[in-house]
């Protein structure tokens, strides 16, 4: 977000429906997708495709409801997605599975020593 930060204020991109000269690169965006490829990079994949489907949808509906130009919502994506690479680890030995009765909904916990 430092960086998102960093970027907007010195950018200075017009947003596209105000006279605001914040719109570059989308915050809402590179959160959304920093928070996906965390859960990616983190656990694996198969728990990350609801999360990475929300941050799709959360750069389309910047640019649908008219606050940011595409490139901000790409520089969003870019700058969510390479954050996660750089800070985070892989945690290897974290074995999270969830669990769907007809009577219980929950998760196993297991991790190896």
């Amino acid at each position: 977000m430092l960086t998102t930060l960093a970027l907007k204020y010195t950018v200075r991109e017009q947003r596209p429906d105000t006279q605001e000269r914040d719109s570059f690169p989308s915050g809402h965006t590179s959160s959304a997708f920093s928070g996906a490829s965390f859960i990616d990079l983190r656990y694996g994949f198969k728990y990350a495709v609801i999360p990475y489907l929300a941050a799709i949808y959360t750069g389309y509906s910047r640019v649908e409801a008219n606050r940011h130009h595409p490139i901000d919502v790409y520089a969003g994506v870019a700058l969510g997605i390479v954050s996660s690479w750089y800070f985070v680890s892989r945690y290897k030995n974290l074995e999270v599975v969830p669990i769907v009765e007809n009577n219980f909904k929950g998760f196993s916990l297991s991790y190896k020593w």
